[in-house]
């Protein structure tokens, strides 16, 4: 099986930048950490702060769905509850 590629965009509210970039830099070592886990590694945007990207290798979508499932990314959910404005994920296929 094809590993998994995920690109995750994270669009803070503007006043909750600071919030939001501690709260995902929570999640890095523990995830990191975990099954299945290629690399995990956090952008912010040059021109933007407000926007953060995760780019994300998993051997296998199912382990990628148990990280998914995994009590810090609750943690991380509620503790940002209303301090994000858009959020969007693509699960990708590397093909080259």
């Amino acid at each position: 099986m094809t590993k998994l590629t995920i690109v995750a965009n994270i669009k803070a509210n503007e006043d909750k930048i600071e919030l939001v970039k501690a709260e995902l830099l929570k999640l890095i070592d523990i995830t990191r950490a975990e099954e299945g886990c290629i690399n995990y590694d956090l952008h912010q945007d040059n021109e933007n702060p407000a926007h953060f990207m995760f780019y994300e290798n998993w051997e296998t979508r199912e382990l990628w769905q148990t990280h998914m499932g995994n009590q810090h990314l609750q943690d991380y959910m509620a503790a940002t509850e209303g301090a994000v404005a858009e959020f969007t994920l693509n699960e990708m296929n590397h093909i080259a």
